[in-house]
């Protein structure tokens, strides 16, 4: 009998919420709400005090010295990071993007998708909630990670209790939705909060109270929930920091037992708990000089070196990137590389495996990319970049941001730092090679300006005319890198390439066919490019495009035209059954106008639709379209581009 299961006794303690009543959940908020309104005195009761400089301080204040006075050294640990989002500088579609993440795919306890739930729901609407703050001044984003989650099981009940805690610390009610995550090794939840009161005014959260209170709340709950830590508990947990490569909890213990750089662990009184963290922080203090970041100097005495923790921390962090490469490449054997914005300089193309968010709180993301050159690279993007835009397939051109060409050709045509856009355009139009068009080259020049009168590098004296400085290049590639925050990232092709091989349109294998794709290896991607341009060329022989002569393949006169132009009428064509709309075809050099309807994704690319009243038309698409929807554009058509116009009338488009 001894050997069953049945016979084992596994204690596993409930929360506390399953064993008390409404009515004492709500005799503990009211305890907080007052306490929250009372200051501590010396001898540890509590009397009235109010704040002055409320709007200085925020709500939380008061309760931020109360929180966690009742913490031992065995409580429960629960990490708290926060950020405040300015709305009008995170842009109007940040919110919805960052809820959609967290909603995302594979990252519920069975691979699923995650749903955001909210104080009395498990299907909290996220798209009613991101309406209803629309208006806010700042929301505030938090990713709760109780270092038991795992223990505690029901992490949304444990986040509804922190909330309700904090609505009685803020005496106020909070309107939030959060979204718990298990596809990490610490499962954690994210929670946005509206910056904003039920009565409409601004929520302001004292900065003790983010930075202290909300955590020591955790803590408090977590311990209630799950009990105090075992002795066993503390050793085993000191016991993994030992040996790891990154900033711990053992190197902040080290860090503040360091006297000018130097820890001395001999001195002082010794009982059973400090002899246990002594003994943690002498095998920390080993491993650091293993790793050339402390030297031992004496018996138990070591010298720490300035940058110890900033390393530490990188090192966390870029042990944190190799992971997510291996697990994005799992069974792919494959060099892999970390790009840096300030080191990667060589352009790299190749297939979106994996993306995600480095960091969840700012959502700051990354890219896994299968390289032609046979490597696997993690590109850092910028914070804010809308993922959904990057499908898992699509291929990509990623690069640094470097000295642009035409700043470069900017600063050279500035006569006295004047550049004239009428100027470039007869230079263009006078070295004009057949298949260059001076007019889209010169607009490409005049929206790049534009970019920088908005960052206020350049000044435009009327249309046509600009003041450079004489630094512009240097000054545009600081702002590129400002901008960008990561690596720029350019969707050569939304379609994987297994499916780009049978596409009727001019897709990216067709291109790069003609233009000459460099670095093509003969392993991994690589391989699979050259497979794939073989069975294109298959594809486009049975459709009359292309003709083998022996070994040597002869493809039809303007075959990137044709395609694109099959493309864009079997999507007409579409349209027009829909819409019961006449396709109205553009020509090269036609000046357009018309109501900026939606755009449609083709094999060919992303084509704007065009409404002028009898008709409607499909023409390249453009980023800068998306802030017009709805609204009428003007532009001239050239080639397989649009230059814009917006708002003027005279001089080149932008």
């Amino acid at each position: 009998m001894a050997g069953h299961d049945d016979d084992r006794f596994r204690p596993k303690v409930a929360p506390p919420r399953s064993r008390g009543s409404a009515r004492s959940s709500k005799f503990t908020s009211r305890v907080l709400q007052a306490a929250s309104k009372a200051g501590p005195t010396a001898g540890g009761t509590l009397r009235l005090r109010p704040l002055r400089g409320g709007a200085r301080f925020g709500r939380g204040h008061v309760a931020a010295k109360l929180a966690g006075q009742a913490l031992r050294g065995n409580a429960r640990r629960v990490v708290v990071k926060t950020r405040l989002v300015i709305i009008e500088k995170g842009g109007a579609r940040s919110t919805i993007l960052h809820l959609r993440y967290i909603e995302r795919d594979g990252v519920t306890k069975d691979g699923g998708k995650a749903h955001a739930f909210g104080p009395g729901t498990d299907e909290a609407d996220i798209e009613a909630f991101e309406q209803r703050g629309r208006e806010d001044r700042h929301q505030f984003r938090f990713t709760i990670s109780p270092e038991d989650a795992a223990e505690m099981g029901d992490l949304k009940a444990f986040t509804r209790d922190l909330m309700s805690r904090m609505e009685a610390d803020l005496g106020t009610r909070l309107d939030w939705v959060g979204a718990d995550h298990w596809n990490t090794d610490n499962p954690h939840v994210h929670v946005v909060l509206r910056g904003r009161h039920p009565d409409g005014s601004d929520l302001v959260i004292a900065r003790d109270y983010i930075a202290s209170g909300m955590r020591n709340r955790a803590r408090e709950l977590a311990t209630e929930w799950l009990g105090p830590r075992t002795e066993m508990e503390i050793r085993e947990g000191m016991l993994r920091e030992v040996a790891q490569e990154r900033w711990t909890g053992l190197d902040r213990l080290i860090q503040r037992e360091a006297q000018e750089g130097v820890v001395d662990l001999l001195s002082g009184p010794v009982d059973d708990q400090v002899r246990l963290h002594r003994t943690a922080m002498i095998g920390r203090l080993r491993k650091l000089s293993e790793m050339g970041l402390a030297d031992h100097v004496g018996h138990c005495t070591w010298s720490l070196r300035a940058d110890a923790e900033a390393t530490l921390r990188g090192m966390g962090e870029r042990g944190d990137i190799i992971r997510t490469l291996q697990r994005a490449m799992s069974g792919k054997a494959r060099e892999m590389v970390v790009q840096d914005r300030t080191t990667a300089s060589a352009p790299v193309i190749g297939r979106i495996v994996d993306k995600g968010l480095a960091d969840e709180l700012s959502d700051r993301s990354y890219l896994i990319v299968d390289g032609i050159d046979g490597r696997a690279h993690y590109v850092p993007l910028a914070m804010g970049t809308d993922l959904e835009a990057l499908p898992i397939g699509g291929i990509v051109e990623t690069r640094a941001a470097t000295v642009r060409t035409a700043d470069r050709a900017i600063a050279a045509l500035a006569v006295d730092s004047i550049y004239r856009s009428d100027h470039h355009f007869a230079v263009e139009r006078a070295e004009a090679k057949p298949e260059h068009d001076p007019h889209a080259f010169v607009a490409a020049h005049v929206r790049r300006l534009e970019a920088l009168r908005r960052a206020g590098i350049v000044e435009r004296i009327e249309d046509g005319v600009w003041r450079v400085p004489d630094d512009l290049a240097e000054r545009g590639r600081a702002f590129d890198a400002k901008r960008l925050g990561g690596i720029d990232v350019d969707l050569r092709a939304h379609l994987p390439i297994d499916q780009q091989t049978r596409a009727i349109g001019a897709t990216w294998l067709d291109s790069q066919r003609f233009r000459g794709l460099s670095g093509l290896t003969q392993t991994g991607f690589g391989a699979e490019v050259r497979n794939a341009m073989r069975d294109r060329e298959d594809f486009l022989v049975d459709q009359g495009l292309a003709e083998r002569r022996g070994q040597r393949i002869f493809f039809a006169r303007n075959l990137l035209a044709a395609l694109r132009n099959r493309d864009v009428e079997a999507a007409a064509r579409k349209i027009a059954d829909e819409t019961g709309l006449q396709h109205r075809p553009v020509r090269d050099g036609e000046r357009i106008d018309g109501v900026y309807r939606r755009s449609v994704l083709l094999a060919s690319g992303r084509f704007a639709v065009l409404d002028d009243g009898m008709g409607f038309s499909l023409v390249p698409w453009r980023p800068v379209l998306e802030k017009h929807l709805g609204q009428t554009v003007v532009g001239v058509v050239s080639r397989n581009t649009v230059s814009w116009e917006f708002g003027r009338q005279k001089g080149l488009g932008v």
